[in-house]
């Protein structure tokens, strides 16, 4: 090979390099934007009414975007009457396409307390991951349909983002999940499990001292 091809195939090469560095910083900065960015909510519920008051909880880190390892943990607090939680993933820039195989979006049996972990897979793109309560499943406030006519009928989602790569914050949050995983079955300690992933705040008398883990799918 002459001079000349070895000099063109070398920059041939360089440029390949340059691009795909360019294009991997791009993704790099665009997911550091997201999750500086994102409006999110990774506690859910806490408007009037039974339905609506009862806690709904990603646990992701506090800016509410998380790059899943396996797993994701959906935490539920206790109520009188339990409904079920509907469980949906989007596109961050909109729409219902169902970007996640393993995990399509999906209606829970109504549970207590407790926790329940969901196999996926990484997100191929940034997801948007929502969970809330059907609250029109039945009348879980005991009341008749008039006369709270002006409680929402509808729990305020979870709201948090899926993102394909983690980030230093999502380690501790990876770890707790697996342990969690290690339960299936079983049951945790409250107090312990929720200042794990930074919701200590929640617990009130209402809550039992142990939460069963689920993750029958």
């Amino acid at each position: 090979m002459s001079v000349v091809n070895r000099c063109a195939q070398g920059l041939l090469m360089s440029g390949l390099l340059l691009t795909c560095s360019a294009l991997l910083a791009d993704v790099a900065w665009g997911q550091k934007d997201l999750r500086s960015a994102f409006p999110g909510r990774r506690v859910g519920g806490g408007t009037r009414g039974a339905c609506n008051a009862r806690v709904v909880a990603h646990l992701v880190p506090s800016q509410s975007v998380f790059a899943p390892a396996g797993y994701l943990a959906v935490l539920v607090g206790p109520a009188a009457s339990p409904v079920p939680l509907k469980v949906s993933f989007r596109s961050e820039q909109g729409g219902s396409v169902e970007l996640i195989s393993s995990l399509p979006s999906r209606t829970l049996p109504a549970a207590p307390a407790g926790l329940r972990l969901l196999p996926i897979s990484a997100p191929a793109q940034p997801t948007v991951w929502e969970s809330s309560f059907d609250c029109s499943a039945g009348d879980a406030s005991g009341t008749s349909p008039d006369s709270l006519s002006f409680v929402e009928s509808s729990s305020p989602p979870a709201v948090s983002l899926l993102l394909p790569s983690p980030s230093e914050d999502d380690a501790s949050i990876q770890q707790a999940i697996a342990r969690l995983h290690s339960a299936c079955g079983g049951l945790v300690p409250t107090g312990k499990t929720l200042a794990d992933f930074g919701l200590a705040d929640l617990a009130t008398s209402a809550w039992p001292e142990l939460l069963p883990v689920r993750c029958s799918f």
